[in-house]
């Protein structure tokens, strides 16, 4: 793969926030299109609610594992070769996953594309990476929110989609998905520029790759610190949401494909509404600490909500009242990319990646089990919200992490500022 191969003709183009944006947007359409209906497909092969709690989250644990070792890897070549080469080949392994898929006779076929998919889909990070080569240090937050006011917009058109889809055939939404990741390969090799200056690139090393080692790495940076625990803790509450929603609402209330996909409609919505119009004029009144610090509290709270939820139309309720919630990650999100380099910047957000990808493992897991263990209530109950109540704990665990790191951050800096400025006159008065 030569860099002149890699850059190719859209390499002339200047890369801008537009051309990111239409790739991550046609990515999540497709991504949402399968989220209402893969538990169902899943349960197709099983004989109970039990078995479908198990098998649903192997097979999400299958797309978690391997994307935690793909992710710092895919990153790190990004940093070698470009952002657009690897997410063209991110773009061929979502299409090989959603058609394989439709297909799928039996369990083992899903489990086994979930790897390969997983292994080859690293869009998240480098989507991030291309932000941050093209932003400034000061623009990243209100940046990231705009990229994430895009995967919101995904998700308000492809859950609604695939509830839609998926009501006339559960096999529908994945060959449509597909034909959508299709589209953004094309996309991508015709239309989309390289962000990645040949200068600001650096030699690939598998011994740095490595996701034990990119996590260390990121850990190290000046300035992140005890975030890395933030946003472990943050993604697995996240992750046992997403792979936990469709099941719960099944359990709890009797909702369908199209009932929850209008629920991820409503999660696009906010998610649009919040990091694309309001995240900007939040940036301005707070800090991006207080707003960590404030949507961490929202989503305790929204957590706690759901899992509380005796009634559907609950679920929206929380949904609207959890507004700065979504601001956080944005947030969270630009301090990380500032403590990097430029030529760094793919690996930093390849082990986000690969961390939020490491809780992707355990949260099926942990959401299955917690929900195998309720799945026998009756609809109503309110232990069936297990899931949601144990990702409330997380996330004030993070809440308590995140406090006490800008906490230190704030008493340091002071005490740091002083000693410098009393160095030189130790120096003068020292024999």
């Amino acid at each position: 793969m030569s860099d002149s191969a890699a850059a190719g003709l859209p390499a002339k183009r200047a890369a801008g926030m537009g051309f990111i944006m239409v790739t991550v947007l046609i990515d999540m359409i497709a991504i949402g299109l399968i989220i209402p209906v893969l538990p169902p497909l899943v349960g197709t092969f099983t004989g109970s609610q039990a078995d479908h709690a198990f098998w649903y989250g192997v097979v999400a644990f299958a797309f978690g594992f391997a994307n935690f070792l793909g992710s710092p890897i895919l990153g790190a070549l990004s940093d070698r070769y470009g952002r657009r080469p690897v997410l063209l080949i991110g773009f061929c392994g979502l299409a090989l996953s959603f058609f394989v898929t439709a297909m799928a006779t039996a369990l083992w076929m899903l489990i086994a594309v979930r790897l390969v998919s997983g292994a080859m889909q690293s869009n998240a990070a480098v989507a991030n990476a291309y932000v941050a080569d093209i932003s400034a240090p000061e623009e990243r937050a209100k940046r990231f929110g705009m990229l994430g006011a895009a995967f919101g917009l995904g998700f308000i058109l492809g859950p609604v989609m695939g509830g839609l889809l998926g009501a006339i055939n559960l096999h529908l939404p994945f060959v449509v998905a597909g034909c959508l990741a299709l589209t953004n390969w094309l996309y991508g090799f015709f239309v989309l520029p390289e962000s990645l200056k040949p200068e600001s690139r650096r030699p690939f090393s598998w011994r740095q790759a490595n996701p034990v080692a990119s996590l260390k790495k990121l850990a190290s940076l000046k300035g992140v610190g005890p975030l890395v625990y933030v946003i472990g803790l943050s993604a697995l509450a996240q992750f046992i949401l997403h792979s936990s929603w469709v099941l719960y609402t099944s359990f709890k209330f009797g909702w369908g494909p199209k009932e929850n996909g209008w629920s991820m409609f409503a999660v696009g919505v906010m998610s649009v509404l919040v990091q694309g119009f309001l995240l900007t004029k939040l940036l301005k009144v707070f800090s991006s600490e207080r707003l960590a610090m404030l949507g961490l509290i929202s989503s305790v709270l929204a957590f706690a909500g759901w899992g509380a939820a005796s009634e559907g139309w609950m679920m929206y309720a929380v949904i609207a009242c959890n507004l700065l919630g979504f601001a956080a990650s944005a947030a969270i999100q630009g301090m990380i990319s500032n403590a990097a380099d430029a030529k760094t910047q793919g690996q930093t957000m390849g082990a986000v990646a690969s961390l939020n990808s490491l809780m992707a493992v355990f949260a099926p897991v942990i959401g299955a089990g917690l929900l195998g263990l309720v799945s026998e209530l009756p609809k109503g109950d309110w232990r069936i919200g297990a899931p949601f109540y144990f990702c409330a704990l997380l996330q004030a665990c993070a809440l308590f992490f995140a406090w006490r790191h800008f906490h230190r951050v704030h008493v340091s800096g002071p005490a740091a500022a002083a000693n410098a400025a009393a160095a030189p006159s130790a120096s003068v008065t020292k024999p």
